[in-house]
């Protein structure tokens, strides 16, 4: 029996001879994983050039302009180390800069360059279709009923 510690989820009490049912198949971190894995695939497929994380700091620096480096971490989901890695590469690209806050020398705000802002233009079309290659199997309701599941899991 695994023991969890204290804060965590804790297993279902079981006595040692029960038999715990557990189909590997139906569980929700399982198929999500797998379903990640297939986008993924579906994405390096079509956009070869870039990560599915540079492409979402692309996308949202695009949709909102100039970010703090911690904030647009925040906007997208990753930590700050992985925040740091993704800008170093995508500055490597000439596709954001960054510069020193005026108010806040500790803050680095970031921003799509030219060049930046022509290549997530051209991407987001890509990404579009991405998008439709994974969800292919589903009518329009389940996808979108599935957007809406994930952004319920996701808020929780």
């Amino acid at each position: 029996m695994i023991h969890a510690d204290a804060g965590t989820l804790k297993p279902i009490s079981l006595q040692e001879e029960e038999l715990v049912d557990y189909a590997l198949d139906e569980q929700i971190g399982y198929l999500l994983r797998l379903a990640n894995q297939r986008h993924l695939e579906i994405f390096s497929e079509n956009m070869p050039s870039l990560t599915p994380t540079q492409f979402s700091v692309l996308a949202r620096l695009n949709q909102v302009g100039q970010l703090s480096q911690n904030e647009l971490g925040r906007r997208v989901g990753i930590d700050a180390a992985t925040t740091n890695g993704v800008i170093v590469r995508l500055s490597r690209k000439g596709l954001i800069k960054s510069k020193t806050d005026s108010k806040d020398k500790r803050r680095l705000n970031i921003s799509l360059t030219a060049k930046g802002i022509k290549l997530t233009n051209n991407a987001i079309p890509i990404a579009q279709s991405i998008t439709q290659a994974t969800v292919k199997n589903l009518s329009k309701a389940e996808a979108s009923r599935l957007v809406k599941l994930l952004k319920k899991l996701q808020a929780s």
